[in-house]
């Protein structure tokens, strides 16, 4: 079909393709004229076609059509104009010409609101169902039939982009195509509009944009969301005219503290809020706007009002005028030397020395209630009307340090009250996840929900990144002293310690960690890991290098090492905070900042850790925590530009994702820690009580969900029955049960997904013809408790010997005495290389063992035994990279090498 496009915009140019795309034949474009030498995207996009393209400032004059513009129209012969967003007025000799007439789209359900505001009007209606119409064009404006409707959800909180770009525009384009089909097919309908609802609603100009103060909240945010794009509510507010801008509406009425603001004609004064501009309506409840507009065209977040009028002066109140006479005066006793303190006096050039600013600044204290000064302060407004301005802004909040305001979940339990933060954690700050999604995270001893937490989006994520971005490009965290920084992860170690109790009932209740191991080990080593990160802050260190010297000029060649950028981290759920304190303790010395994704499962520590980077004075987008999916977060975390280095603990599957997203992204830096399966080769001249009591915490510690734990027992055959009778004895003892239980030895397992692979596993290591000995089963209880398991007769091409099962299964198989070579060889046959482990009396054994053992950590006669200095990573696909010690910190930095000829 022979198509004209009448119109122009985005919009215009989309349908104009969609419309090639479909083979209709577009025989010319008709839009508006270039603005300051700038083509519409309509016009743009047909010329780069060699469509005909004709840009008419006017299609008609006094309302007559002009002859030689519709000839030029009507030599195109189109069969049907199409007419997507065209604000021109089309005459009807043109509009009636083709065979098929005239098709125009309207963002509105016609005929509820006509006109060009028709968008504004729908929201300012607070109307609960929006769309589009596509009609035939009459001599009316938007009377003619109706083709087609599409209808939408208006969101509480939709603006005019928002609505449009998430339904109006891409569903518009759509229906454009649709209605052209049906012409095409000859189905196209032809609906009489309703005259009943039938609204004319005028275009929105700025002067009936003023706000009526005298309606519900829910009014005025409809009032000022409708007209936020154009052409803006307004107020005045201390006789100036200022426009809003972003309106969110709340239920409560609750307001955090803020300065109040009169506003003439309001039921109650605003409150300039670290939110915003908090407003209220006429039944008491709220709503909070983020942006002002003034006359001059300046826009600032409303959140900054009082900051915005730092270059005029503040019009103080009676009291303020009192306090500046108070203050006046100690000025004067400060500055003896002075006869009269006058409005631009100087504090410096008249005498006062730095104890006079100590002094002042104490001064202050005693008469403003507390308010405490800076020195800076002082120096930055050193005559005496630019301090008292300066002193009334502090007042009235400006500088003042945001509080940071959490959302707790409390739970009673473990003889205390924790106290949790559930949303996601940005640039200092706990919000709610994009469209408010959430999900929830369980319990594993009742399989009950402990709470809601946020779910993160892709925009979140982005936030997150964008935050960290910032705070390392531009804030202090990177410039700031090392030796500064390491006395915040300092504060930040002793912080967590004085919430070690807090700390490890979160991580028993979320992850099912037995408490006291929780105390010692999840939580103990996480502050351990922290102070001694803390101590290498200000120890990160370049070198001098020796080059061939160019005679007779000298040359000095040194190192740098420096942070990375922002730093994506991924965590699991077995450790979920001593995972996020190996890697992010690290990271954070280094000079770097962090998007954490803790595990989904388990992201409650993560998030009072966050808490607790705020209390210690960690700044700003510093530290970031996103719950959420791993599939979502953690592919956005890889694929991301602006990060810069991605650390990983997880399956090796997913690592080797990672590790292609990370490289075909932007190259960035690498760490995996992966899966493992680590042998632990028992001789016969063992001491065989430490032998049962460490194979049994090599397999058991945590429940079996350990990195490193010991994936299969060789045992050299004279000591398998006894070894494996003494085991089966002390299992017997153990007691398996609420992890919060002091004496509980064994708490359930993480998640019942991770219950149910268990189960699975035990299964088919019977199936193989394993002899299972002891458990394998649930145990008959709520929660995602399971039996402490031991196989026998193990034999190497079986499932069971190969793959991993993160879980309480002990996995034994002989070898013949004396064979060490052989049992190396059998330990050895394995993808993975994360830990292993020796038990013998014999030192030579041992180190040859150890030399031989591929894996990164080999334990000798003990196991477990990690520590904050030792360096902890794998081998083969066990992963690449260090956690803890020196070596850690290397992951985080980068070597610049600089060469100077002198």
């Amino acid at each position: 079909m022979k198509i004209a496009v009448i119109g122009q915009s985005l919009f215009g140019r989309e349908v104009y393709k969609a419309l090639l795309k479909e083979g209709h034949q577009v025989v010319g474009v008709f839009t508006i004229p270039d603005k300051d030498g700038k083509p519409d995207p309509l016009g743009m996009e047909a010329e780069k076609d060699g469509v005909p393209v004709f840009k008419f400032p006017r299609w008609r004059v006094k309302g007559s059509a002009i002859p030689e513009v519709v000839e030029k129209y009507k030599a195109l012969e189109a069969e049907l104009n199409v007419l997507p967003f065209c604000s021109q007025f089309i005459p009807m000799e043109v509009i009636d010409f083709p065979k098929h007439g005239s098709i125009i789209y309207h963002p509105s359900i016609l005929p509820r609101h006509r006109g060009a505001s028709a968008i504004n009007w729908t929201l300012m209606q607070g109307d609960k169902i929006g769309g589009f119409t596509v009609f035939w064009a009459d001599d009316g404006l938007d009377t003619g039939d109706i083709l087609l409707q599409r209808e939408c959800e208006v969101l509480l909180d939709d603006t005019v982009n928002s609505i449009y770009n998430r339904f109006l525009f891409p569903e518009g384009v759509k229906g454009m195509v649709k209605a052209v089909q049906q012409i095409a097919q000859g189905t196209a309908p032809k609906i009489p509009q309703p005259t009943e609802g039938a609204t004319y609603d005028p275009i929105q100009k700025k002067e009936n944009a003023k706000i009526n103060w005298d309606q519900t909240a829910e009014a005025i945010h409809n009032f000022i969301r409708g007209n936020d794009k154009v052409p803006g509510a307004w107020t005045e507010i201390e006789g100036k005219k200022i426009t809003f801008f972003g309106s969110t509406l709340t239920s409560t009425g609750l307001v955090t503290d803020g300065v109040p603001l009169e506003i003439a004609g309001a039921s109650q004064p605003a409150m300039v809020s670290k939110n915003g501009l908090v407003l209220f309506g006429n039944d008491g409840k709220t709503l909070t706007v983020k942006n002002l507009q003034f006359e001059d065209g300046k826009m600032i977040p409303a959140s900054q009002y009082f900051k915005s009028s730092d270059t005029t002066t503040l019009h103080l109140s009676e009291e303020e005028l009192a306090l500046s006479e108070e203050i006046r005066a100690v000025w004067k006793r400060i500055l003896s030397n002075v006869s009269e303190i006058e409005n631009s006096t100087d504090f410096f050039k008249a005498g006062a020395a730095s104890m006079d600013v100590l002094r002042l600044v104490e001064e202050v204290k005693l008469k403003c209630d507390g308010l405490q000064l800076q020195n800076e302060d002082v120096y930055m407004a050193t005559q005496f009307e630019e301090f008292i301005q300066m002193l009334v802004r502090r007042r009235r909040g400006e500088g003042r340090e945001e509080e940071l305001i959490i959302d707790y979940v409390e739970k009673h339990t473990n003889n205390m009250t924790v106290r949790m933060p559930h949303q996601l954690f940005i640039n200092g700050k706990f919000i709610d996840a994009e469209g408010g999604k959430t999900y929830e995270t369980f319990n594993p001893t009742d399989g009950m929900a402990i709470c809601k937490v946020s779910l993160a989006q892709v925009s979140d994520i982005d936030k997150a990144v964008a935050a960290a971005k910032e705070a390392f490009e531009n804030g202090e965290w990177r410039k700031m002293n090392p030796r500064d920084r390491g006395s915040l992860l300092y504060r930040l170690a002793d912080l967590m310690e004085q919430h070690q109790g807090e700390l490890a009932t979160i991580e028993s209740i979320d992850s099912g960690a037995v408490y006291t191991l929780a105390l010692k080990t999840h939580v103990g080593m996480s502050i351990q890991t922290f102070r001694y990160f803390a101590g290498w802050c200000d120890k990160i260190q370049g070198c001098t290098i020796p080059i061939n010297q160019a005679r007779p000029n000298r040359n000095l060649t040194f190192t740098k090492k420096e942070p990375i950028g922002v730093c994506g981290i991924i965590i699991p759920w077995n450790y979920p905070l001593m995972m996020l304190a190996w890697k992010t303790a690290a990271c954070l010395a280094a000079g770097n900042t962090v998007v954490l994704k803790p595990a989904q499962v388990t992201p409650l520590t993560a998030l009072k850790f966050a808490e607790l980077t705020v209390k210690a004075g960690i700044p700003k987008g510093v530290v970031n925590i996103l719950p959420g999916a791993g599939s979502l977060i953690g592919q956005r975390l890889s694929d991301h530009p602006h990060v810069r280095k991605l650390g990983f603990t997880g399956s090796t599957e997913i690592g080797k994702q990672i590790m292609k997203s990370c490289a075909q992204s932007n190259v960035k830096k690498v760490s995996l820690e992966l899966g493992g399966k680590s042998p632990l080769i028992i001789f016969k001249d063992c001491d065989l009580d430490k032998a049962v009591r460490m194979g049994m915490s090599a397999v058991f510690f945590n429940k079996g969900e350990n990195c490193i734990a010991a994936g299969r027992l060789f045992l050299e055959q004279s000591i398998h029955d006894e070894f494996l009778q003494r085991v089966v004895g002390e299992m017997k003892k153990m007691k398996i049960g609420d992890p919060l239980d002091r004496s509980t030895d064994h708490g359930p397992q993480n998640h019942k997904a991770h219950l149910d692979k268990l189960l699975e596993y035990c299964k088919r290591g019977v199936k193989e013809g394993a002899t299972l000995v002891y458990g394998g089963q649930q145990v008959q209880r709520p929660g995602y408790f399971f039996e402490p398991t031991i196989f026998t007769d193990v034999m190497d091409e079986m499932y069971i010997a190969k793959e991993e099962s993160f879980g309480p299964v002990m996995i034994i198989s002989k070898f013949n005495d004396g064979d060490v070579d052989g049992v190396l060889k059998r330990a050895n046959d394995t993808e993975f290389g994360l830990a292993s482990g020796v038990f013998t009396k014999d030192i030579s054994k041992a180190l040859y063992v150890s030399e031989k053992l591929q894996a990164g950590t080999v334990f000798v006669n003990t196991y477990n035994k990690t520590d904050v200095a030792s360096p902890f990573g794998g081998f083969k696909q066990s992963g690449f990279g260090k956690d803890l010690g020196q070596e850690a910190l290397n992951e985080y930095l980068k070597t610049k090498a600089v060469t100077i000829e002198y």
